[in-house]
């Protein structure tokens, strides 16, 4: 939890859940129907160790439509390159939010370890707008944004895509229809079975 000064800053602000995904160059395997006799079989190249990460907010705010915010990373499995979003990378995505937004935000997200780490503290201490609380450990169905997951995972089962950029493009397609579905949103909220008057 961030420090008490900040719990007048976050009177009347945006309340926000973050979450982390990643989705690999490989398909996921899904269920699909065909005549009996005939299993379907998809072949894929498994090569390449590249994945796509993802970041997302899920914000509410009484008397607003509720908002998605994402962030994409690519990591292509170089040598040296880093595999998840960084303590900075968090900074920015915050930044845009609040931006975006336009006024505080109270953030809800879980105890990864960049989410902990030194430099993370140093970043929200350096932004009055911003009040910090942890979900409990092991507590996804808490966590709205485990939704957007959810959905896009649905739209990928049986998916198969030529390569990590079409990967990429294909993800970033299925958040941004994803932006405008205020609806879905305050589903994905709904599903935590969290009180929160949204209207």
């Amino acid at each position: 939890m961030a420090a008490d000064k900040k719990t007048a800053a976050a009177q009347d602000g945006w309340i926000c859940f973050e979450d982390e995904a990643a989705r690999s160059s490989r398909p996921p395997r899904g269920r699909t129907w065909s005549r009996r006799g005939h299993t379907p079989v998809a072949t894929v190249s498994g090569k390449g160790s590249g994945r796509v990460s993802i970041t997302g907010m899920i914000c509410v705010k009484a008397g607003h439509r509720s908002r998605m915010i994402y962030r994409v990373r690519l990591h292509r499995g170089r040598k040296g390159e880093r595999r998840s979003f960084a303590e900075r990378d968090y900074a920015r995505l915050l930044d845009a939010a609040h931006q975006q937004l336009g006024g505080s935000i109270v953030l809800v997200w879980d105890n990864l370890n960049t989410h902990l780490s030194h430099a993370m503290r140093t970043y929200i201490a350096a932004r009055e707008w911003l009040t910090v609380y942890r979900l409990p450990a092991y507590a996804p169905e808490l966590n709205p944004a485990e939704g957007i997951w959810a959905s896009m995972k649905h739209g990928l089962g049986n998916l198969l895509l030529d390569g990590l950029d079409a990967l990429n493009a294909t993800i970033k397609t299925r958040l941004k229809r994803m932006q405008y579905r205020p609806d879905l949103i305050d589903g994905f909220f709904a599903e935590t079975g969290l009180a929160f008057e949204l209207t």
